[in-house]
């Protein structure tokens, strides 16, 4: 007989007092905390490439890039994740209290579109 194991759901407080002292990357998605995959060479290269030429194209723009480690959160969706790329219209909005994780809002409006971009900028 084998006994169902309980999910525990975390608050987006919990999540970050447990990622902070982590060793380990985790994104929290909803309440569930979950630990992300390292990359291969070669999606390391192709991210990498991909922040450069965006970098570039976008220069002189009021946008910043960033690559791999930024925590992003979307408190709509409640997510903290960390795209391999990611494209944010200054100025800058943190998460309240933080100064480590940019916050981005996403209307219902533009969400299917928003979506793809973000799917797209994590390279899956």
């Amino acid at each position: 007989m084998t006994l169902a194991q309980e999910t525990r759901f975390y608050s987006p407080e919990e999540y970050l007092g447990f990622e902070v002292n982590s060793e380990l990357r985790h994104e929290y998605i909803d309440g569930l905390i979950i630990p992300m995959t390292g990359g291969t060479p070669n999606h390391n290269k192709i991210a990498g490439n991909l922040y450069v030429a965006i970098h570039f194209a976008l220069k002189r723009q009021p946008y910043e890039v960033y690559y791999t480690d930024q925590r992003l959160w979307i408190p709509k969706r409640r997510i903290h994740t960390y795209p391999d790329v990611m494209v944010v219209q200054t100025p800058l909005i943190f998460e309240e209290g933080r100064n480590d994780t940019i916050t981005v809002f996403v209307s219902q409006r533009k969400y299917k579109h928003s979506r793809y971009f973000m799917f797209f900028l994590k390279l899956v």
